[in-house]
C-alpha cells in the first residue's frame, strides 16, 4: 500500500541520527518509505537516466585529453597508416585517445555505446508512457520535459557525433550545413554562426564543443531533475490490479528494496555498456580518415537516432520554388527544408501536445494514477503505432543504397516504394493496430464472461463432449477489471434543442463528432462467469457422465 504502518529499523536509525544533528529525520523518513510500483516497465527510464550518468563520466575522462581545435597540424602518432598526412587537431587527438591514452579507446566506445542506449533508452520509456496513457493528469508538464529531454538529446547526439572531425563525422556536418543554410532569411547567419564563416570555416568544432560539454549538458541536468523531482513528488502510477486503485501504490518501499534493486540495475545496465564497448567496434575514426571537403564516402550511416532525417532526406522529391519565377530573387529548397523540419516537427510537436488535445477531445479533467492497458483505448495506441511506423519508414529508407546494395534491388525502386510507404504505411498501422485492439478486448471479455479453459473434457448424456471452463485468477481478473470506459464530452441538446455551450460552432461539433469516436466503451466486459461452457451444461451434467482429461 501507499503508506507502512511501521518503521523499519533500517530507515528508523539513520533517520533518527540526522535529526539529532540536522533535523532532517522526518523528511527522510517521508521519503525512504515512499512506495515504488514492482512493473517491471517502470524501470524502462531507468536505462536512460543510468546511461546519461555513465555518459558524464566518460565524457569527463575525454575532455583531459581532447583538443577541440581545427588547426592543421601533421600527424606523428603511433597509427602508421595516418603518418603524415595532414589534418585538424581535434581528429589528432581522437587519434590519440584511441592509441596512445591508456584506456583511451574503451572509454571512448563506452561513451559511444552509452550515448545511443540514452537515446533509445528514452525512446522505450515514452513509448511506454505513451501507450498505458501516464501522461495524464497530473503528468502532463512531466510529459512536456520528457519530449524537450529527446530533443535535446538528439542534438547533444549531432555535435558530439561531429567532433573527431573524420570522414564520417564531416558529411554529417556537411548535411547539418546544407539544412542550416537552407531556412529562409536566416540561414545564411546561422551558418556563418556555426562555422566561423564560408563552409567548413575555422571554429564548428570548437562551437559544438562548447555546446556539447556545456550548455546542452547543462540543460539536460536541469531537466532531468526537474523530471526526477516531479516524479518523486507526484503519486506512482501503476499497473491495473488486485488492491491498486487512484489512491494508493502497491509496491515495495524506495529503502531498501528499490534502492537495492535500482543499484543492481545501475551495474547491469553498466556492464552491457563495458560488454559492449570491450568487443564491439564502434566508430572507427582511424579507418575512415580526416575530413576533407573533397572527398566523400559511399555507404556512410548516421547513428540510429538521427536516421529517420537521413531517409526523409533521401525519399523528397527535388521540389524547390524561384521567388517571383527567377533564382535571381532566392531560392526555397523544398527537398532540403521539409525533410529537415516536417518530420521533427510532426513527431515532436505531436508529443508534445497530445496530453492536451486528448483531453480536450474527451473532456476528461480526472487525475489518473492507474495506467491502461494499450489495448483499452485503441485509437491512442493506433496513432502510436501510425507513429511508429512512419518513424520506421524513414529510418529504414535512410540506407536506401545500402539496401539497393545488398538485395540487388534498384536504387530507384527503394525510393519510390519508401515514398508511397512513409503515407500509405501509418494508415495501415493504424487500421491493423485498431483491429488488433479490439479483438483483444474481445478475448478479455470472454475469459471474464466464459472463463479459462481447464484442459478438463467432459462428456455428456447425449455425447456431446465440452472443455469445463474455470474462472480466471483473482489477480488477472482485477488485472483486466481495471479496464474503464474512455471518457466522452456532453453532445445531448437541452429540452430547446440547444447543445451545450462549448459544444456549439463548427469547431464544437469536430469535437463532439471526434469525442463519441474516439471515446465510450468499445467492446464491454461481462459480468460474471456465467456463460461458458463448464457452467451451462452444469444442470444437465451428473456422476454417469464420463470425463478425459488431457
Amino acid at each position: 500500500m501507499s503508506e507502512l504502518t511501521t518503521v523499519p529499523k533500517a530507515i528508523g536509525g539513520p533517520s533518527t541520527y540526522l535529526d539529532d544533528r540536522l533535523g532532517a529525520g522526518s523528511f527522510l523518513q517521508r521519503n525512504l518509505r515512499k512506495v515504488f510500483p514492482d512493473h517491471w516497465s517502470f524501470l524502462l527510464g531507468e536505462i536512460a537516466l543510468y546511461s546519461f550518468v555513465i555518459l558524464l563520466l566518460s565524457g569527463t575522462f575525454l575532455t583531459f585529453f581532447f583538443k577541440p581545435s581545427m588547426m592543421h597540424v601533421v600527424y606523428d602518432g603511433s597509427y602508421e597508416p595516418l603518418k603524415g598526412v595532414m589534418m585538424s587537431e581535434a581528429y589528432a587527438s581522437a587519434l590519440e585517445i584511441s592509441f596512445e591514452v591508456r584506456g583511451g579507446l574503451l572509454m571512448r566506445q563506452i561513451h559511444h555505446w552509452a550515448a545511443l542506449l540514452f537515446v533509445a533508452g528514452m525512446m522505450v520509456h515514452m513509448l511506454r508512457v505513451f501507450f498505458t496513457g501516464a501522461y495524464r493528469k497530473p503528468r502532463e508538464l512531466n510529459w512536456v520535459i520528457g519530449v524537450l529531454l529527446l530533443t535535446l538529446a538528439l542534438a547533444e547526439g549531432l555535435t558530439g557525433y561531429s567532433l573527431p572531425d573524420d570522414l564520417l563525422s564531416g558529411a554529417g556536418l556537411r548535411i547539418t550545413e546544407g539544412v542550416a543554410i537552407s531556412l529562409p532569411l536566416v540561414g545564411t547567419y546561422i551558418t556563418f554562426f556555426l562555422f566561423g564563416g564560408e563552409y567548413p570555416g575555422e571554429d564548428v568544432i570548437s562551437r559544438f564543443y562548447s555546446l556539447h560539454i556545456l550548455l546542452i549538458p547543462g540543460i539536460l541536468l536541469a531537466l532531468i531533475s526537474a523530471h526526477m523531482v516531479l516524479m518523486w513528488v507526484q503519486k506512482h502510477t501503476q499497473m491495473p490490479g488486485k488492491g491498486r486503485d487512484n489512491h494508493n501504490v502497491v509496491g515495495a518501499p524506495f529503502y531498501p528494496a528499490f534502492m537495492l534493486k535500482a543499484g543492481a540495475y545501475f551495474l547491469f545496465t553498466f556492464a552491457m555498456v563495458a560488454g559492449l564497448a570491450t568487443f564491439a567496434q564502434i566508430n572507427p575514426i582511424w579507418a575512415f580518415g580526416p575530413y576533407t571537403p573533397a572527398d566523400i564516402s559511399a555507404g556512410s550511416q548516421p547513428d540510429f537516432y538521427m536516421g529517420f532525417l537521413e531517409g526523409s532526406l533521401r525519399l523528397m522529391p527535388p521540389w524547390e520554388i524561384n521567388i517571383f519565377g527567377s533564382s535571381e530573387f532566392g531560392t526555397l529548397p523544398l527537398s532540403v527544408i521539409i525533410p529537415a523540419l516536417v518530420p521533427m516537427g510532426i513527431v515532436m510537436t505531436g508529443l508534445a501536445l497530445y496530453p492536451f488535445l486528448e483531453r480536450w477531445i474527451t473532456g476528461d479533467n480526472r487525475e489518473h494514477h492507474i495506467a491502461d492497458r494499450p489495448r483499452n483505448n485503441p485509437h491512442r495506441t493506433s496513432i502510436g503505432m501510425a507513429a511508429i511506423t512512419f518513424y520506421g519508414v524513414l529510418w529504414l529508407l535512410g540506407a536506401n543504397d545500402e539496401l539497393s546494395a545488398n538485395f540487388y534491388i534498384s536504387l530507384n525502386w527503394t525510393t519510390y516504394i519508401g515514398r508511397v510507404a512513409v503515407i500509405i504505411g501509418p494508415v495501415i498501422a493504424y487500421i491493423i493496430t485498431y483491429r488488433i485492439c479490439l479483438g483483444l478486448q474481445r478475448s478479455d471479455a470472454a475469459v471474464i464472461g466464459h472463463g479459462v479453459e481447464s484442459g478438463v473434457i467432459k462428456r455428456l448424456p447425449h455425447g456431446e463432449f465440452i472443455e469445463i471452463h474455470t474462472p480466471p485468477a483473482e489477480d488477472i481478473e482485477a488485472h483486466m477489471r481495471g479496464k474503464e470506459a474512455i471518457q466522452q464530452v456532453d453532445v445531448d441538446v437541452d429540452s430547446e434543442g440547444i447543445p451545450p455551450k462549448g459544444m456549439r460552432g463548427p469547431l464544437g461539433k469536430l469535437r463532439g463528432r471526434m469525442s463519441k469516436a474516439y471515446g465510450g466503451e468499445k467492446i464491454p466486459l461481462d459480468d460474471g462467469h456465467g456463460h461458458g461452457h463448464g457452467d451451462e451444461h452444469a444442470e444437465i451434467t451428473s456422476g454417469d457422465d464420463r470425463s478425459l482429461t488431457h
